[in-house]
């Protein structure tokens, strides 16, 4: 094992895969369990070489369902815990991934899509994951995801990730195209003192005293985890605020509810996006991950035109900026996203715009992005 050392800091030229690994670094993770997969095998290579020297481990394992297995136990040992993947190994972490929900266990999950369904295209990038991170897993859930743009936002947002995972207490995603995962770019990593970290809540309570899912005014329970001298009982049952399983429909009602409501009703402490140009536009682009970097030069070409467009490009994908989309249509003709995939976010913009404007998909089936040029005409022909 190499001398332990400090988290990087200052500028690197890397990828986004390479970046979400030091993200998660300087985030506090030292403990990775995963299994090779294109195109998000550079995450866990950087990661096997990078966690011995600060102190974790990593480990390879059998396969993602085992290695979604592994990331919750050492969560609950403790330790800050991540797995990357892609398409393929993201349907298998599904069965767990409710697991982690379920038991409220932090964990991040980085998920660099790739072309689907099945094996699909395994080099190259679709925007094809985004609803199964939302509703792939089976019951009523409440979700964060993340849709970086660059692999400075990799690490940015894998950072982000463990700390909102940590706060609200469930496995959070980072839904990374192949294209952002990929491409390398100038990464600044700050000073550990320069970066807000945050670690989930501990009880204040006696032993004697503590109920493991008996939530504060958040939603959100303490956690206290093995070895911290509490006695818990985890479960992926319905289960009381002891942990233990209550087989019956007020239980479940309760339980699901908060696990639900813990999300929906912080959203507007979760919810990121960033918005260019929507003052005055009766035209707004929906775009996210690598296709929003051409839809803002396609934006540009617009205006450059006089055509009164603007953008917003959500950071957060799950929870959807619902409340700002359905103020923006009150004033806007219509909507255009411009996706990698036949249609995801589209529906969501559709969802919360319908009553008042026309939602344009601009659909592609995975292998390559849209040219500005392509958005562009999109943009002309809703004029």
């Amino acid at each position: 094992m190499n001398p332990k050392r400090e988290v990087l800091t200052g500028v690197h030229f890397m990828n986004g895969d390479e970046a979400a690994a030091e993200g998660a670094i300087a985030a506090g993770c030292r403990f990775f369990a995963g299994y090779p997969i294109t195109p998000a095998t550079e995450t866990a290579e950087r990661v096997a070489r990078r966690l011995p020297e600060v102190g974790g481990i990593y480990i390879q394992m059998e396969d993602e369902l085992a290695s979604m297995c592994a990331i919750l136990g050492a969560s609950w040992a403790g330790v800050k815990s991540m797995t990357s993947t892609s398409g393929p190994g993201f349907s298998l972490m599904m069965e767990n991934y409710g697991l982690g929900v379920m038991t409220e266990t932090p964990c991040v999950i980085v998920n660099i899509m790739r072309g689907g369904p099945s094996t699909g295209l395994p080099t190259l990038v679709s925007q094809g994951d985004v609803m199964q991170s939302r509703w792939g897993t089976h019951g009523d859930i409440g979700a964060i995801s993340y849709v970086p743009s660059s692999p400075q936002e990799m690490f940015d947002y894998t950072l982000k990730a463990f700390n909102m995972s940590e706060k609200y207490r469930l496995p959070v995603c980072v839904l990374g195209d192949e294209i952002v995962g990929h491409m390398n770019e100038k990464v600044v990593i700050p000073k550990k003192e320069d970066l807000v970290i945050i670690n989930r809540k501990k009880p204040k309570v006696a032993p004697s005293e503590y109920l493991p899912f008996a939530p504060d005014d958040d939603l959100v329970p303490p956690m206290a985890c093995a070895g911290e001298g509490y006695r818990v009982h985890v479960t992926g049952l319905t289960h009381d605020e002891r942990g233990h399983p209550i087989i019956n429909a007020e239980a479940q009602e309760k339980l699901v509810a908060r696990l639900v409501d813990k999300i929906r009703k912080n959203a507007p402490d979760i919810i990121e996006y960033e918005e260019i140009h929507t003052k005055g536009a009766e035209l707004v682009v929906v775009a996210y991950g690598s296709v929003s970097r051409c839809a803002k030069e396609a934006v540009r070409m617009a205006r450059e035109e006089k055509i009164k467009v603007g953008m917003v490009r959500p950071i957060t994908v799950w929870p959807f900026p619902e409340d700002r989309m359905r103020k923006l249509s009150e004033k806007v003709k219509a909507f255009i996203v411009p996706e990698v995939n036949y249609g995801q976010v589209a529906y969501e913009v559709e969802r919360c715009v319908s009553s008042n404007s026309e939602t344009h998909l601009l659909p592609k089936m995975g292998g390559d992005i849209h040219t500005p040029e392509e958005i562009l005409e999109g943009i002309k022909e809703m004029v």
